[in-house]
This record gives structure tokens, sequence and C-alpha cells, in this order.
């Protein structure tokens, strides 16, 4: 398991960004900011997973030039794309379809409502030098969560310097 302290997994995924399906690499993002928030998550449009994401996005993460939020899940690009479009979403989204991602950070779940290999409820703090701040998991993905995952993880980002607001998580 990724635990804090650890050496952050590099990987390469395809990943939906600003609307185009584009190579994601995560040694670009970590090189080229303070700290690189991963969420990860079983499926697009679970509400308790996009009640999340939109707390991320009212937050205003994604607007920090010195903050990158990546979204994973099992999901392919065109789901991503109905997904941004339908909830605004400003960050990008990788496609984790064979779970290598969720499986390298140990955040793969077991069965979900009849699905195997999909990413659990996580988010994961990376700072600038790969050193992993935070994991902060969430068994069950509909839980309601209090504080979730990313309203955990909201100091460590602080730590890592970024001036960043509280998410606030409205599961309705």
């Amino acid at each position: 398991m990724v635990a804090v302290g650890d050496s952050a997994p590099d990987f390469i995924a395809t990943a939906l960004v600003d609307g185009e399906g584009v190579t994601l690499e995560l040694f670009r993002e970590v090189q080229s900011h303070e700290a690189t928030v991963l969420y990860f998550y079983p499926a697009n449009f679970v509400p308790e997973c996009t009640a999340e994401l939109c707390a991320v996005r009212d937050a205003g993460w994604c607007e920090h030039d010195t903050l990158a939020v990546i979204g994973l899940s099992g999901d392919s690009l065109f789901s991503h794309a109905a997904y941004t479009t339908e909830y605004d979403l400003p960050l990008a989204l990788v496609s984790d379809f064979h779970s290598s991602v969720a499986e390298q950070y140990d955040l793969l779940a077991d069965d979900w409502e009849g699905h195997s290999h999909i990413p659990e409820r996580a988010a994961v703090v990376i700072d600038s030098d790969w050193e992993v701040r935070a994991v902060e998991r969430e068994g069950e993905p509909l839980a309601w969560a209090s504080p979730a995952p990313v309203e955990r993880v909201h100091e460590h980002v602080r730590d890592a310097g970024i001036d960043v607001a509280r998410p606030d998580v409205r599961y309705e």
C-alpha cells in the first residue's frame, strides 16, 4: 500500500483534459506543480463522488497554477466527456480502464456493484519531491463521509504551501 512518506508511483495514462483526449504523464504534473492531488473514484455519475469533485471545483483548486488536480476512474474518455460537460469539471480525468494506476497505488476495490478492478474512493496528495503527503480512503463508494476524503486532504495541500479553500462537500 502507498503510505505517507513513500515515493509516489509514476504513471502515464490516457486522460480527458479541456475536452481533449491526451496522454497525461504524472511526471510532468509533479514537476510543474508544488503539489498534485489524485482523486480516485469508482465511476462517473456516482452521486457521492460527484459531490466531492464539485466541491473541489467550487473551492477553486483547479484555478491554482501551483496545484494539479487529477481524477481517476475506470470510465472511458467518452464517459468523462459527458461527465465534465454535465458538471462543468475543470480537472483532468484519467481513464484507468485496466486499473493499472489504482493497482500501483493499492487503491483497487475488490468488487462494487458487480464490477471488479475499479478504483476505490480516495484522495492522495503528492508534493513536488514525489513524497506522498496524504492518503485518505473511503471504503464505501456510496458513503456520506464526514469529512470526505477531499476535505481530509485539505490541510496537507495547505502544508505544501498552496493557499486553497477547504472543499465543502454536500451530499444532496
